[in-house]
């Protein structure tokens, strides 16, 4: 902010030692990672949006990490300092079923999660996943549109077959606008088949609206069976409700 100041007024001059002084170090930013390291050991993927906003009618800012990542060359060896550390979605026992809901880059650890089942299922039994994608044109931003359909064929982690599934929403393909919570209710009987089955609930994405509205729509399959919503706090409860959100 300070150098665009000092752009917007080029007659003010600052000592160099005063602008160290004034310049805050940056905030370390926080990916999830959207990869398995039984698919891709000594590996970490991220999936990340490329932050761009039109500040005023004639200036476009733009994210400093995302842009500064998206500006890599991957044929170069590049140093990027980061840390690991637990996130708030624990991983799943290959055992249990599952029912993931991210839309947009909120899809990143559940590719995690679906090439680690996949990578799994080589060496033992495991659950079925149900996923509902969501973004806004299926043109333009459906991220990995290639890897969730080919685990919904050929009897993969997603495939009905096994039981799971992959329902993506394309909000502004047409003139009603799509969400995930609506897919959510049109396979009402799919996911309350899950959660009868004691799968585990895990959502990621944007934390504005998204996370509310998705827990209203459970709230609506779970009553279909005729029981409360305090199901949903149970589930919470016993760590099978999880979510990880961001602005």
């Amino acid at each position: 902010m300070l150098c665009k100041v000092l752009e917007e007024f080029p007659w003010v001059h600052m000592p160099f030692e005063w602008l160290v002084q004034l310049t805050p170090p940056l905030k370390k930013r926080a990916f999830s990672i959207s990869s398995s390291p039984l698919a891709h050991p000594n590996q970490i993927h991220l999936t990340v949006s490329v932050v761009s906003w039109l500040a005023t009618p004639f200036r476009r800012k733009h994210g400093l990490c995302s842009t500064w990542l998206a500006g890599l060359d991957p044929n170069e060896e590049t140093l990027v300092p980061c840390w690991i550390h637990q996130g708030s979605l624990p991983p799943p026992d290959p055992s249990t079923p599952l029912v993931l809901i991210g839309p947009g880059t909120g899809c990143a650890p559940f590719r995690a999660f679906v090439e680690e089942r996949a990578a799994q299922r080589a060496r033992e039994p495991t659950a079925p996943i149900l996923f509902f994608f969501g973004c806004r044109n299926k043109d333009d931003d459906f991220l990995y549109r290639d890897f969730w359909p080919h685990h919904a064929q050929n009897n993969g982690v997603l495939s009905p077959e096994e039981g799971g599934g992959f329902f993506a929403a394309f909000s502004r393909d047409q003139p009603e606008k799509v969400y995930v919570q609506h897919k959510i209710r049109e396979q009402s009987a799919r996911v309350l088949n899950m959660l009868c089955s004691g799968a585990a609930v895990y959502v990621a994405g944007s934390s504005t609206k998204m996370p509310a509205d998705v827990r209203a729509a459970m709230e609506e399959v779970v009553r279909e069976k005729g029981v409360d919503a305090g199901w949903l706090r149970k589930l919470e409860r016993a760590g099978k409700y999880n979510i990880e959100t961001w602005s």
